[in-house]
């Protein structure tokens, strides 16, 4: 059976996340859906799967939470349940940055269309940054992409700050232009850039699987595949299951047919 898988998040005031959550476990649970949720101060952020009609129960659960009916969900399939459990966790931050001052509810950057990102990133007046983590880069990028090779995403506001000089440079400032999986780490950065005075900041809307989900093979400037976290390894243009594999020994993805390279 093809199993639906539920990629979500979206930033929120929830006065106690707490409340929220035994609900949500036990509909989820009730449902059959594996993965994980996570609920904070802020929002919600997960990924999920399950059958179609269980998944769909879930999402409209979460819709009726405080200004969650504009969730933003990407859907692609499974022929295996990629997740070995369900989990439901409450934290500080539903994507963790580890800058209490960042508000995406604030201010962001502005969001760019998955048709109006190749022009966008094609343009010399623009940098182009993925603020995916050094191993997720490794699977695929968009080309000329910056890889700021963090390891968490905890690393990108001092990444930026040391390289912000080399980056942006003297004089008129380029446009910044800033992409991850799903949207919710690039929305994140792009408050954080704004609230670090940078002014042109884009990011592209539903991240790359939106991407790769709306935008034409043919027409792509992505090179690779997108890493998710799951048991799926990597997705390519359709949001059709990858050729990667995760390496036994370090637990890195790898390209069919070939031998891990941090373990060789």
């Amino acid at each position: 059976m093809t199993l639906t898988v539920a990629a979500l998040y979206r930033f929120a005031r929830f006065v106690d996340p707490a409340d929220l959550r035994t609900p949500l476990l036990t509909l989820a649970e009730a449902q059959g859906i594996k993965g994980t949720l996570i609920l904070a101060r802020e929002g919600i952020n997960g990924t999920i799967a399950g059958c179609a009609d269980g998944i769909a129960a879930v999402i409209a659960h979460i819709r009726a939470f405080p200004s969650c009916a504009d969730l933003d969900v990407k859907y692609s399939e499974a022929s295996e349940m990629p997740f070995g459990r369900l989990k439901v966790r409450l934290k500080r931050e539903i994507v963790t940055m580890g800058e209490p001052d960042i508000d995406p509810l604030a201010v962001v950057g502005t969001y760019v269309a998955p048709h109006d990102w190749n022009a966008l990133i094609s343009d010399p007046e623009t940098i182009v940054i993925d603020t995916r983590n050094d191993y997720e880069v490794a699977v695929g990028t968009f080309a000329n992409a910056i890889n700021p090779q963090t390891r968490s995403f905890r690393e990108f506001p001092a990444w930026f700050r040391a390289e912000r000089e080399r980056l942006l440079g003297q004089g008129k400032q380029p446009k910044v232009a800033m992409f991850c999986t799903g949207g919710i780490r690039c929305e994140k950065s792009t408050a954080f850039l704004k609230a670090e005075g940078v002014e042109e900041v884009y990011h592209l809307k539903g991240g790359i699987l939106r991407y790769l989900e709306d935008v034409p093979a043919e027409q792509s400037l992505w090179q690779g595949e997108c890493f998710v976290f799951d048991e799926r390894v990597a997705l390519g243009h359709g949001l059709t299951e990858g050729e990667h594999a995760l390496c036994k020994s370090c637990g890195r993805a790898v390209a069919a047919g070939e031998d891990c390279p941090a373990c060789t």
